[in-house]
């Protein structure tokens, strides 16, 4: 088989890949950019929106469905139908009568069904990941977390205002209506999608998995799982605090509004696909994880330097000054080297649970990412509260050391790793 023949081939697992991952990113762009607007438009306190995140709670709970996708029926079987009752959900959600005015809050009914919208999306998010994992090759690893990273962004930021910038009047149930159509579509590609359709049939096996045990006996998974919680700890601190310090110094909300929006989103999908194009052209995985890492290091160093200069007198972010285009150009060059670690460390997930046996793949898979996700969440979640105990500058000093961790993390990692 020719290098033309396998790249058709690969095409015909990336492009059905990308269209479910768009769609896996459009809960996520509902809730966290789409809704609140939406709340806020009709009058409800930032508190009562604020509390929306507690509707992400089923994503935190994936290992308790992830044994079952790897031990019950296919994987393609789970997606598509788990991504058909994620469109019966949005139906249901076009169908609510609208709340009655002066409501403090959403309906009682609405917030259960935005919990099984994210039930739905979760199980939806293991079944993806466990095909992908068995769909790739591991030379294909590389372009297929491109494709997931990339897509997921674009399905999200598509949902979390995309559409209202392209329908600005989109009322509650066309929104729902156009999302459970999508959904019906996506599931159909699921199914019927001829490289997914290829995959071999779930062996049984009289293995039963001890749970932790048998996942962690899996070829680093100890040393993946410390990373995956760790790499992120001091990038999500400081990318949830640095435009508000520039708020604080001067900057417009209108000008942080459109580069921390439009412009960090745009640079995240360029440094993931730049490293999916790296990892394709056959750079070697921890070396280069490696390289990015120090690169995200600097970039931190010169925005904590940044925040330093501008507490002397006479420094300010005016429009025109040259240190305004610089800390904007801080801003996105940091969210271009984030999606180039993103890419590169989903890879080495990726990787590590293709070395776990067949029924343990979807649970492995899942604990890895329930720990990055656990990592992002800490550190988003602490980063104001050490900012306040601290003070914004020395907290930044804090971000700097997280940052380097990942790099000392790297020295011990395990050869079967790459």
């Amino acid at each position: 088989m020719g290098p033309h023949r396998l790249t058709l081939a690969m095409r015909a697992k990336l492009l059905p890949l990308a269209g479910l991952y768009l769609v896996q990113g459009l809960p996520y762009g509902l809730q966290s950019g789409l809704l609140p607007l939406l709340m806020r438009a009709r009058g409800l306190s930032l508190a009562r929106v604020g509390l929306t995140k507690g509707l992400y709670a089923p994503w935190l709970f994936k290992l308790v469905w992830a044994p079952l996708v790897d031990r019950r029926g296919y994987p393609r079987a789970w997606l598509a139908l788990s991504t058909a009752a994620l469109g019966l959900v949005c139906a249901l959600l076009a169908a609510l009568p609208p709340a009655p005015s002066g409501q403090a809050g959403l309906p009682a009914t609405a917030v259960g069904l935005l919990l099984l919208l994210n039930l739905g999306a979760a199980v939806q998010d293991v079944a993806l990941d466990t095909l992908a994992m068995q769909l790739l090759e591991p030379a294909e690893l590389g372009p297929g977390n491109t494709v997931q990273v990339v897509a997921y962004k674009l399905g999200s930021a598509l949902a979390g205002g995309g559409l209202l910038a392209v329908l600005p009047n989109l009322s509650w149930p066309l929104l729902f209506l156009l999302l459970a159509a999508t959904y019906w579509l996506a599931a159909a590609l699921a199914w019927a999608a001829p490289a997914l359709q290829q995959l071999p049939r779930p062996q049984s096996s009289e293995h039963t998995p001890r749970h932790l045990q048998d996942l962690l006996a899996v070829p680093g998974t100890l040393w993946t799982a410390g990373f995956v919680l760790t790499y992120k700890l001091g990038e999500q601190g400081a990318s949830s605090l640095f435009p508000l310090l520039l708020l604080d110094h001067g900057a417009s909300a209108s000008e942080l509004g459109l580069w921390s929006g439009l412009g960090t989103v745009a640079c995240s999908i360029a440094g993931s696909s730049l490293g999916g194009a790296l990892l394709t052209r056959h750079w070697k995985l921890l070396p280069l994880l490696r390289l990015v890492l120090r690169l995200r290091l600097g970039g931190l160093a010169c925005q904590t330097a940044l925040l330093f200069y501008l507490d002397t007198p006479g420094a300010s972010l005016s429009p025109g000054t040259v240190l305004r285009g610089v800390a904007l150009l801080s801003l996105c060059l940091q969210h271009f080297l984030g999606g180039l670690v993103t890419t590169t460390t989903f890879t080495v997930m990726m990787h590590c649970s293709q070395l776990a046996p067949r029924a343990l793949q979807a649970t492995h898979y899942s604990l890895m990412a329930t720990l990055e996700l656990l990592g992002k969440l800490l550190s988003g979640t602490l980063a104001g509260v050490l900012a306040d105990g601290l003070g914004p500058n020395p907290c930044f000093g804090v971000f700097l050391v997280l940052s380097a961790l990942p790099l000392l993390d790297l020295d011990p990692s395990p050869s079967t790793l790459g």
